[in-house]
């Protein structure tokens, strides 16, 4: 029997359940028939004109991405802007669209805790645990095997994720000791105040701007806290989308799950002085 859109969707929704996902988002199925046969099935961090293209080149009949297409307010989808040509060529090639984030960020297998695997954090918990399942939430906390330094595990992270422009920025000494590690994949300033976060010896997330890493790394400095690295927000989650397409292989037996290796990460270059 034929796999729909519907129950594709069906099957996502019990791998990333919508229910754990923030308020403020926007997932699930956000262009597509229900009805319509799903034979294969591409997965990308972003719904961005390359994936979309290369989604259709592959014959995809659904592209499953981490960011929401519609997460802000729009108020065309013509086709002369981006999101109305994205929304346009997945139209025109039949295929449909379905994002999965923070509902996708807080399970087990989600984007931070893929990440805290690859690093071989151990005694793995949530920074900010959802209600009633403690296991699952916000962020990875973990401990190190091994104890390393902050510049050989910021080595180990540019071994781990793909290369991009931005490379990886980090705060604090080189050869200061790490055995706690306290991670968000994406944007995570929002948790530099947790407990878990001020209580590890440092912290790996993305978007670090300027003044809450500037007032994180002086209270550090008073009162103590973790280092940071700033990696690339696209990279960080990239990370997910193997662990993600191999949960939809066993879900949904005879539908071909692929991963797109293309860089969406907004940066081309940089100039170092």
């Amino acid at each position: 029997m034929a796999t729909t859109v519907g129950q594709v969707h069906a099957a996502i929704e019990s791998l990333w359940p919508v229910s754990g996902a923030e308020g403020w988002d926007a997932p699930g199925l956000l262009a597509g028939d229900p009805s319509a046969t799903v034979d294969s099935i591409h997965l990308a961090v972003d719904a961005v004109l390359d994936t979309v293209d290369e989604a259709v080149a592959a014959g995809a009949d659904l592209l499953l991405v981490h960011h929401p297409l519609l997460l802000r307010g729009v108020t065309s989808v013509a086709a002369d802007r981006s999101k109305g040509a994205v929304i346009t060529r997945l139209i025109k090639a039949d295929c449909a669209l379905i994002a999965a984030h923070t509902n996708a960020d807080v399970v087990e297998t989600g984007t931070s805790g893929v990440l805290a695997a690859a690093l071989g954090l151990q005694n793995i918990l949530p920074i900010v645990p959802s209600a009633g399942l403690p296991s699952r939430g916000i962020g990875r906390v973990g401990q190190l095997l091994e104890p390393t330094t902050l510049g050989a595990l910021a080595r180990h992270l540019a071994e781990i994720l793909p290369a991009t422009a931005s490379g990886i920025r980090v705060s604090g000494e080189f050869d200061a000791p790490i055995s706690t590690v306290a991670l968000c994949g994406g944007a995570g300033d929002s948790l530099l105040s947790e407990p878990a976060v001020l209580a590890a010896d440092v912290y790996v997330t993305s978007d670090l701007r300027h003044h809450p890493a500037s007032e994180a790394r002086e209270n550090a400095r008073v009162a103590g806290g973790p280092a940071l690295i700033d990696v690339s927000h696209w990279a960080s989650e990239w990370l997910w989308l193997e662990t993600a397409a191999a949960e939809l292989r066993d879900a949904l037996p005879g539908v071909t799950v692929t991963v797109s290796e293309l860089r969406t990460d907004p940066w081309d270059f940089t100039v170092v002085q």
